[in-house]
């Protein structure tokens, strides 16, 4: 499942990976609140919330390196 994600991101143009970073972190913000009020369930999308923020960060800044 992560290499299809990962696979995901990499066709993903700059202005698309930064709007999925964008919705990414507010999903993030989301369930950190959802935790906090009781919700265990939002564990474990948290947990694939970050991950993904990261895998989505990281090719940024690998096409930030190609360009440079």
């Amino acid at each position: 499942m992560a290499g299809s994600r990962a696979e995901k991101y990499r066709e993903m143009s700059k202005s698309e990976l930064e709007t999925q970073e964008h919705d990414l972190a507010e999903q993030i913000f989301r369930l950190r609140f959802q935790i906090a009020a009781g919700q265990a369930e939002g564990l474990k999308k948290l947990r694939e919330a970050k991950r993904d923020l990261a895998r989505v960060k990281t090719m940024v800044r690998q096409n930030e390196l190609r360009k440079a």
